[in-house]
């Protein structure tokens, strides 16, 4: 009997056991090893015929002489190249579906000052836009509000996830703040879609009322972070202003969409004046302006590339040549798409740069580390390094190049099927009898 009782309970104790290292086994996920590819690293120069080994969504090596381990799924890549996830610094993915059916529109707040607004909590996973998005190995974007002065809170997500929470990387990233332009004379108004006619004294009086109402709002969330210090028994919290703690304390930037040259200063003037960091977003005249960016070490979200100059009388490849000046004045930049649907072309607004002067390797880094340091997670993305997340697109060819494919791609070290509305559709069609 006692021998039996014995048995029986080293039966558990083995079930047990196996029960655990099954779930355990499924928590940390598998193990990939990618072999005798070449490795575009963007933290020293590429490894040629190197391997690439992923566990627990992470890079657990890199490198020429890696032990590849016993449970590994090997994928040879004899021929292939493996390069960091790209990062589009602009989009609305997961906020918007379709343009024109404005229920799938989830952009924009009511009012003109929406600090508060977060727009991770309204990305929608499931859709369309992301897959075909990854496609084209970007494995991350910044996703961000429009509309008003002040349209919320940008998120940096990637683009894998069931839930927001998921693919949040870096929830707030920053401010959106829509600079008032000094724009007059007559001009076609987006918002209203007719052409509009101002002086340039309204011009003025309306950009100057609306920086007063923000200098307003940052001196309130001065003193309201001493209110809140102070614990007084008449504080009431408000969530606009709590929204803007992070900025004044230097935490979190403001995004600042600003094109011309003279908006682009005053926008500079302003931040300075109320000591807050800032990101450049747009910047189309921010090549005339880039020993300013530089000294106060502002760094520049460039593009739309693949777009016409601002002024009919800028050279025609104005927009292509900004990059390298940028460059050669030493300011730090990250392309954008300022798109959804078509942000999978986002490789090719930096090609465009690479063809009017920008070095191929600097096109590729400000397509992945430099956004990376630029949002503050370059610890986590933007080049292939031990410990950093797994976002990694495996290529059959140059990024830049169009007709280069990507053959494996890897967000924080799940293998994403290379599947999407356009090569479903494609198949669909293809096998059309």
């Amino acid at each position: 009997m006692r021998r039996s009782q014995t048995l029986l309970l080293m039966a558990l104790l083995v079930s047990f056991g196996l029960t655990t290292m099954r779930f355990s086994s499924a928590a940390q996920g598998p193990v990939y090893a990618i072999k005798n590819a070449q490795i575009v690293t963007m933290a020293g120069p590429p490894i040629e015929r190197g391997t690439v080994v992923i566990r627990n969504g992470r890079i657990a090596a890199v490198g020429a002489n890696v032990s590849i381990p016993g449970n590994a799924q090997v994928i040879e890549a004899a021929g292939l190249a493996v390069y960091p996830g790209m990062i589009d610094s602009h989009t609305s993915i997961g906020l918007t579906e379709i343009g024109q059916v404005r229920a799938t529109v989830d952009t924009t707040e009511l009012g003109e000052f929406n600090p508060h607004m977060r727009a991770i909590v309204a990305v929608h996973p499931a859709s369309e836009l992301i897959p075909v998005t990854r496609l084209n190995g970007i494995t991350s974007v910044i996703t961000r509000p429009a509309g008003g002065t002040l349209s919320g809170q940008a998120a940096l997500i990637n683009l894998d996830g069931w839930t927001w929470e998921e693919m949040a990387l870096k929830p707030s990233v920053g401010i959106v703040f829509n600079y008032p332009s000094l724009r007059s004379g007559r001009f076609f108004d987006f918002n209203t879609f007719e052409f509009q006619e101002r002086s340039f004294e309204r011009a003025k009086r309306e950009r100057d009322e609306k920086l007063d109402k923000i200098r307003k709002l940052l001196d309130d969330t001065r003193a309201y972070i001493k209110a809140k210090e102070a614990r007084s028994r008449s504080f009431n919290p408000d969530h606009v202003l709590e929204a803007l703690i992070p900025v004044v304390k230097g935490d979190m930037p403001l995004i600042v969409s600003a094109e011309r040259q003279r908006d682009i200063t005053s926008a500079i003037e302003f931040t300075s004046e109320q000591k807050v960091k800032m990101i450049l977003s747009g910047g189309d005249e921010a090549w005339k302006v880039a020993s300013l960016l530089k000294e106060k070490n502002i760094p520049v979200l460039l593009g739309p590339i693949l777009s016409l100059p601002n002024d009919e009388d800028e050279p025609y490849d104005q927009p292509f040549t900004t990059a390298k000046k940028l460059l050669d004045a030493g300011v730090k930049f990250a392309f954008q798409t300022g798109d959804s649907s078509n942000a999978r072309n986002l490789p090719y607004h930096a090609a465009m740069c690479v063809a009017f002067g920008l070095p191929r390797e600097e096109a590729l880094k400000a397509l992945t580390i430099y956004p990376a340091q630029i949002w503050g997670v370059a610890d986590q993305i933007g080049s292939i390094e031990v410990g950093k997340l797994a976002n990694l697109a495996v290529w059959d060819g140059d990024p830049l190049e169009i007709r280069s494919q990507v053959k494996h791609l890897f967000i924080k070290g799940r293998s994403i099927p290379l599947k999407s509305k356009h090569t479903e559709l494609y198949e669909r069609y293809r096998n059309r009898p």
